[in-house]
């Protein structure tokens, strides 16, 4: 890759990423401070077949995995965490897609493959931009 596609390439990828941390932040922070009773309301049915622990730790997996898509890469202390985040929230929207097939709730699924995708690219980004 040449040096300036290198950086229109590191451009892209830290706009997805800082946009991806804030989906992952917010919804994650939703998930562990909001009453399941509200997470209900705002049309997470799935809430309801799982304990309250599982959603909060939902929460927790996706706030963390939303800060981790940008400090490491950020403050260059373990910058490999930042692609490790994303494949692991990748996986996260693996898990989510497999159980809306087993619901039947196939609306759910294009946010799931979108988030998903945009996560393993992030994992993979810097994996691309070296070779």
């Amino acid at each position: 890759m040449s040096q300036s596609q290198s950086k229109g390439w590191n451009i892209a990828l830290w706009i997805v990423q800082v946009l991806m941390a804030l989906a992952f932040a917010s919804a994650g922070f939703m998930k562990l401070t909001s009453p399941i009773e509200s997470l209900q309301a705002a049309g997470m049915g799935w809430v309801n077949d799982f304990p309250a622990f599982m959603v909060r730790f939902v929460g927790i997996s996706e706030l963390a995995g939303g800060v981790g898509l940008i400090l490491p890469a950020a403050l260059r202390i373990k910058p490999v965490l930042t692609p490790v985040a994303g494949f692991a929230l990748a996986l996260v929207m693996v898990l989510a897609l497999g159980y809306h097939v087993m619901k039947g709730e196939f609306q759910a699924l294009p946010i799931n493959i979108v988030l998903g995708g945009l996560s393993a690219l992030i994992g993979w980004g810097p994996i691309a931009a070296k070779s």
